[in-house]
């Protein structure tokens, strides 16, 4: 490429590449500088006379350089640059866990190819047999081309919803809660932060500092340490190796076995965190074994941990899209508010500035063994001045597990009904026990200091309990098979909209106290946890549960129904029929044989199943009926799932289960279901209301739970002896917990980590924008490989096995419109008459990736395979076949469209491919930046202009 300047003599702009000089030309509404843009492309023009061929409907695009990354500039809610720093205060700032479900797509392209669609339109290509009209496929962006492509890749990712809009579009206008709350006491603060609290601790000199690694001698030691406690072999295995003579001399380890370091983790490094304790507690006249910890100092533990300090969160706020705060938006828990549940006025009240501490509880018994059934029953606390990113990520220390709950069936009480009653008291007395420092801390507050050492007057409330729906009818003492947070009997469950009443908290606190459970259909438990707490009320803490509500009960009965009414065989082909792609499960043999079915493979059921039920057997009016109930179902469960809400989404929330219920009669008509009273499916007329009090549902998922079980209940047994299995799984948390902040010590004292202080006023506590995760945006970039797949490949097979049956023309079409980027169509079709080109054989790429090395580092998140089919030498076909289809933007969407598809195309890739070195001098004018790689594409017809009633799919 040349250094010399390039000039528009229309406007004397200077460029340093063509692609930019070309690029003015196109978009530039000067008569001066087009008149210049005609005359350069007449200059650069090729002027030799080659063989006419025949007209071709073809053009091209290009992918990204080899063994590069190219950004993708969208994300799940519309164009990167659409987006402001105040768009989403504390989204961005750190990238840390993002959301996985975002599949966005590059906009960028290389500038010669915008305004294609526009100078070529039709003639190019004889309809085939079938194939729709002109007419009968024209909808709003008729600029698109109804073409095949040498692609040059601008892949996309899925279109932008339009209830999205308002979320993505618009400011955030943000209201403070009081004008004092979250307020420092500046007489309480502390002149160091926790690292140095922890550092006085650590086994060191008077009057000097502690060693680095200490209470290890050198670094090896420490890091030999950290890999046997966190990564490393059993301890036996550990205890072998150390016994290794020329190990144990090489290495000079102040430890020779694994109970001498787990000895000097015990007594030399100090807890972060608060130790484990047993208790007896007796009902029924029989005790019964409580680990727990100290509610107050594992709420301690996580306000003051150094690493959460720049992310806590000490004021209440609410965020909207308008200046007028009509439209409000909802995301984390103290986003949402709560005030309803946390009084949050009653509290400032009587203590002026003071911190409210979200207590967030979850709690799910778990089986432990494969055999002999033997299960614990673990609590978590979690506090809701965290990010949920946080609180959901388990390497960010933002759970901490409180206590493990006694398992006892109580199997010598043999009357099932008195032992139910003595394991709901038994569940209740324990959980009174433990959450008992709440009662005193909760009312007249405490002061606690967070990790910068700055001191707060802080008020833990219990707020939220999170479980699957036996743990929300153990935690509200409610019947089973009644609703947890409602009035409604268990008859009138699958009515909707649900009429009743929610439960009066202070109703049954009072049928508590007077024994009269029953005019408040409770269960008569003697002391309930929750009675003396203050500022709770225990129905409103149940929160919706998207894996075991929504994943592993509404959508696995759906596909019950959908089952029995299409029929298994019907069903399992349409999906053995479904084409493989990256983002959706291949289930060969159907789903209807599957058994002990996960969450995550009900999530990816999802993906598909609208589509199963399309064009049933069914008599029409049924076979509506059967979309516009699965629709609606799924865009709840899709809905449900947002990262961020706004009124405006919620709505939309209530209209998706609206439709299931008005259309759930073809499940009656053809004899499935003969009531829909089920209590998972009642509460999601409550997710709105849960939402709106806590903020977006995956603030309290129970897949969280379910995570937490592999570290604190499963491998914390397997490391025990089995017998006395508590007391070791206990002293067994504790030293990865000391070991993880011991770590975090270290990389402060190197300098590696720097913590930011927390705000030191209620006014900076109030604009501080604490650091989040961007799980809205995950740009996605394309990385091909360094060497093609195959090195060569003639054209003729290309041609043939690969289904590019006008790979030629195309190729043509395209160096020609590259040459004169400017031409009319019938100028770009003349001169692609008169190009040869000088090869026979190009390298093929048989597959695309998409990555994100910011968020996701080397991980595949998307990919587009191309390859033919392979048969052996017998015939026998080894590999099919598979060409995928994409979704492409062929232009930018339409100013103000409604149509979330503008300016998208579909296409299905027949062949990825370079050109060869040699051939590119020859194609291409000089000072011009060429494509590496190249895609040709096959277009299927545009979508249609709306959308079907029923489905909500656009057709093609």
């Amino acid at each position: 490429m040349s250094d010399s300047k390039l000039v528009c003599s229309g406007c004397e702009h200077e460029f340093t590449r063509a692609n930019h000089l070309i690029q003015h030309f196109i978009t530039t509404p000067s008569s001066a500088c087009q008149a210049a843009g005609a005359a350069y492309t007449q200059r650069i023009r090729p002027t030799a006379s080659l063989p006419r061929r025949d007209p071709v409907r073809r053009h091209s695009r290009s992918l990204s350089p080899s063994g590069a990354t190219q950004s993708h500039s969208s994300d799940a809610f519309g164009p990167a640059d659409e987006y402001t720093k105040g768009d989403f205060p504390g989204l961005g700032d750190d990238p840390g866990d993002a959301h996985p479900d975002s599949d966005e797509g590059n906009d960028d392209s290389d500038g010669d190819d915008d305004e294609e669609g526009e100078d070529f339109q039709g003639g190019w290509e004889p309809l085939r047999p079938g194939t729709p009209t002109e007419d009968s496929t024209k909808q709003e962006d008729a600029g698109d081309d109804d073409t095949m492509d040498v692609d040059s890749d601008e892949a996309t990712g899925p279109a932008v919803p339009p209830i999205q809009k308002v979320a993505r579009d618009a400011e955030v206008f943000v209201t403070h809660f009081g004008e004092s709350a979250g307020a420092p006491v500046p007489d309480q603060n502390t002149t160091c932060n926790a690292f140095e609290v922890y550092e006085s601790s650590l086994p060191h000199s008077p009057g000097e500092h502690p060693h680095l690694y200490a209470p290890f001698k050198t670094k090896l030691e420490w890091e030999v340490a950290q890999w046997a406690k966190m990564d490393g072999p059993s301890a036996s295995s550990f205890t072998r190796f150390l016994g290794i003579d020329e190990v144990r001399d090489r290495l000079d380890l102040g430890f020779k076995t694994t109970k001498e370091l787990n000895d000097l983790i015990d007594k030399k490094l100090p807890s972060s965190r608060p130790k484990f304790f047993r208790e007896e507690v007796v009902v029924g006249g029989q005790s019964f074994d409580l680990y727990r910890r100290d509610v107050i100092e594992c709420i301690w533990a996580l306000y003051g941990d150094p690493q959460h300090m720049e992310y806590l969160c000490f004021a209440p706020e609410r965020h909207y899209t308008d200046r007028d705060k009509t439209m409000r938006l909802f995301m984390t828990f103290t986003l949402a508010g709560g005030g309803g549940i946390l009084k949050y006025k009653a509290v400032e009240a009587n203590t002026p500035g003071a911190t409210i501490i979200p207590v967030i509880l979850s709690s799910d018994k778990t089986q432990v063994t494969l055999f002999r059934n033997k299960t614990a029953y673990p609590v978590y606390l979690t506090i809701g001045n965290l990010p949920k990113d946080i609180r959901r990520k388990p390497s960010r220390n933002g759970q901490v597990l409180l206590a493990y709950l006694p398992t006892s069936k109580l199997a010598h009480i043999e009357n099932k009904a008195a032992r139910r009653r003595t394991l709901a008291n038994l569940f209740h007395a324990c959980l009174k026990r433990i959450l008992s420092g709440l009662k005193e801390a909760g009312m007249a507050g405490l002061i606690m200091h967070s990790g910068d050492g700055v001191a707060r007057h802080c008020h833990p409330i219990f707020a939220s309990y999170v479980g699957d729906y036996p743990e929300q009818v153990l935690v509200t003492c409610t019947y089973n098979g009644d609703s947890p947070v409602c009035e409604c009997p268990h008859d009138e469950l699958g009515n909707f909209p649900c009429e009743y009443h929610y439960r009066v908290f202070d109703d049954a606190l009072r049928a508590v106290n007077t024994s009269r459970c029953g005019a408040e259909n409770i269960k008569p438990v003697q002391h309930p946890f929750w009675e003396d707490l203050p500022y709770v009320d225990a129905f409103r803490s149940i929160t919706p549960d998207i894996l075991h509500q929504l994943l592993q009960g509404v959508v696995k009965h759906l596909i019950q129904w959908i089952t029995d009414i299409i029929g298994e065989a019907e069903l399992d082909a349409r999906v053995r029929r479904l084409p493989p792609n990256h983002a959706m499960r291949a289930f060969h043999k159907g789903i209807s044989c599957l058994s002990r079915v996960s969450g995550t493979e009900h999530k990816q059921i999802c993906a598909f199943l609208l589509g199963l039920v399309i064009d049933s057997s069914l008599p029409s009016a049924s076979s509506a009926a059967l979309v516009c109930a699965t629709r609606g179902l799924l865009d709840f469960v899709y809905l449900s799932r947002y990262p961020i809400h706004s009124d405006k989404t919620l709505e939309e929330l209530d209209l998706a289960l609206s439709m299931f219920h008005d259309n759930k009669w073809v499940f009656v008509t053809h004899g499935i279901r003969e009531h829909f009273d089920i209590p998972k499916l009642h509460f999601l007329n409550h997710y709105t209301r849960a939402i709106r009090l806590f903020g977006t549902a995956d603030n309290y998922n129970t897949e969280a739970t379910e995570r937490l079980h592999i570290d604190f209940a499963k491998d914390a047994y397997r490391s025990t002896n089995c017998k006395d299995e508590y007391k070791q799984m206990t002293k067994w948390l504790e030293r990865p917990e000391k070991i993880m902040f011991h770590a975090n010590y270290i990389s402060w004292r190197l300098g590696e980590r720097v913590f930011l202080p927390s705000p030191t006023s209620a006014a900076a506590a109030q604009s501080h924008i604490r650091v989040s995760f961007a799980d809205l945006l995950c740009p996605y970039m394309i990385k091909m490989t360094k060497s093609p797949t195959l090195k060569s490949v003639k054209i003729s097979t290309i041609e043939t096995s690969y289904g590019a049956s006008l790979f030629i023309p195309a190729l043509c079409r395209f160096v020609a419109q590259f040459r004169n980027p400017l031409g009319t169509a019938a100028q770009i079709e003349e001169a692609a008459h008169d190009i040869t080109i000088p090869f026979n054989a190009v390298p093929v790429f048989h597959r695309i990736k998409f990555i994100n090395t910011d968020f996701y580092d080397g991980e595949t998140l998307d990919s587009v395979h191309v390859y033919p089919r392979v048969t052996s030498s017998t015939g026998k076909v080894t590999r099919f076949s598979r060409f995928d289809t994409v979704l492409v933007r062929v232009r930018e969407a339409t100013p103000d469209s409604n149509n979330p598809l503008d300016g998208l195309r579909v296409g299905r890739v027949r062949v990825v491919f370079s050109l060869p070195p040699k051939s590119v001098e020859k194609l291409f004018p000089p000072n011009v930046d060429v494509p590496p790689h190249f895609a040709y594409v096959e277009w299927f017809t545009r979508f249609t202009a709306r959308a079907d009633a029923r489905s909500n799919l656009y057709l093609i």
